[in-house]
């Protein structure tokens, strides 16, 4: 089950339990979140590429992306392997209150989405993987039966649970235990994506980019692909086929608004766009998800 949140303001989580993709149907390029991604691998095998590192995808893997940072997974669907994750994305801030009643935790929230992490990924979660998974477990379980008041309460209580089971899986997989908090620097690639993220659904201008952070066109463009392996229009057009994906799954509105709302002004060529990226048309992606989710969680008409 999935609930997508739609504005960081109103409810800033967007969450799944045991999501499923299989026959090459999650394809991804480099990628970033607003918030903190918390993903929990059951089943999947391929590559995960962090901070221009490679790590081999695997079941019980943990892995934790913080804010605007780039991460690309490329799957192997071989034999029929599956993917399936269950995974959360929020604004750390949001919920940070909630923390501030027990400092060791509060401390290790924290670091989680300011610090210089030394690896994104866990492996081998060994016992640990059941109690995460019940975590995640217990809120799909409860999202059908709470009201629009009630689930910000709920969500906070998960992600309070959630964090108390991640110190401890860190605790025992890393050596260093919690260093003292040295702040992340919001490298320039960065200040790149938080562009993008404002600018995203209007026409693109490499030199609007630029003069708005204070760089050359090619400077610009060079640190982009030097990050990511790809181009800086190659990134927008994936960001904007991710945010349709979520309008397909999360509204009912129709596919020549949800081309508008993306940037995109021509709905046959966002339709080509689309199928080309996922290998179906908009609406047959619809169809495929309603098919596959016959009980859907009521989520909001704007989506993350």
């Amino acid at each position: 089950m999935s609930f997508v949140a739609g504005n960081y303001s109103e409810v800033p989580l967007h969450f799944a339990y045991k999501r499923k993709s299989v026959n090459y149907e999650h394809k991804e390029t480099f990628h970033s979140h607003l918030g903190v991604e918390i993903l929990l691998i059951h089943q999947g095998k391929g590559t995960m590429i962090v901070n221009n590192n490679r790590y081999d995808i695997k079941p019980g893997m943990l892995c934790i992306f913080q804010p605007y940072q780039l991460h690309h997974l490329k799957l192997e669907y071989d034999e029929g392997q599956c993917f399936e994750r269950s995974l959360v994305t929020f604004e750390p801030t949001m919920f940070e209150s909630y923390f501030e009643k027990w400092p060791s935790l509060h401390t290790f929230y924290r670091f989680m989405y300011l610090g210089e992490l030394p690896v994104p990924c866990l492996y081998d979660t060994g016992d640990e993987l059941h109690i995460l998974d019940a975590v995640y477990k217990s809120l799909d379980n409860q999202l059908p039966m709470l009201s629009e008041a009630e689930r910000y309460e709920e969500f906070s209580l998960f992600l309070v649970m959630l964090y108390r089971s991640i110190q401890h899986v860190w605790n025992q997989r890393t050596e260093a235990g919690l260093p003292k908090l040295a702040l992340r620097q919001n490298h320039q690639v960065e200040h790149i994506l938080t562009w993008i993220e404002a600018n995203y659904t209007l026409p693109f201008r490499l030199d609007d980019m630029a003069k708005s952070l204070h760089l050359s066109p090619y400077h610009v463009s060079h640190l982009f692909k030097e990050a990511t392996g790809i181009s800086i229009s190659e990134y927008i057009m994936a960001r904007r086929v991710h945010q349709s994906v979520l309008l397909l799954t999360t509204t009912k509105k129709p596919i020549s608004l949800i081309a508008e709302e993306i940037g995109l002004a021509n709905s046959s060529y966002f339709c080509k766009l689309f199928k080309q990226r996922m290998g179906i048309t908009p609406h047959q992606y619809r169809k495929k998800w309603a098919r596959t989710n016959e009980h859907p969680t009521p989520v909001p008409s704007k989506s993350y």
